[in-house]
């Protein structure tokens, strides 16, 4: 199945930003990479959508500059990563308990 995309002016729409804004924050943000169409233009997932959303919060509302957002982006994604490891080990000690 087919992951619903957006073009850059919708998700300009959706966010509030203008395209510009959005094209800036691609070069920097490592993890704002949207996927490019055989004609070049830029598609953006779900994914992309919040996490955009995500970096908005940062800069406007959390007044970070952009290096303090994508330390903080970068810090958020090995926290996941951590949180993640202690879930499964929590699961296998629970299912150890459970025989």
């Amino acid at each position: 199945m087919l992951q619903k995309t957006y073009k850059i002016g919708e998700i300009a729409s959706l966010t509030g930003l203008k395209p510009f804004v959005l094209r800036y924050w691609e070069t920097e943000f490592p993890q704002l990479v949207p996927v490019r169409t055989q004609k070049g233009q830029r598609a953006y997932t779900k994914e992309h959508l919040a996490l955009v959303n995500t970096i908005k919060t940062l800069l406007y509302e959390e007044k970070l500059t952009i290096d303090g957002a994508r330390r903080r982006l970068a810090d958020s994604g090995r926290d996941a990563g951590v949180l993640r490891q202690v879930y499964e080990e929590l699961t296998a000690i629970r299912r150890m308990l459970d025989v």
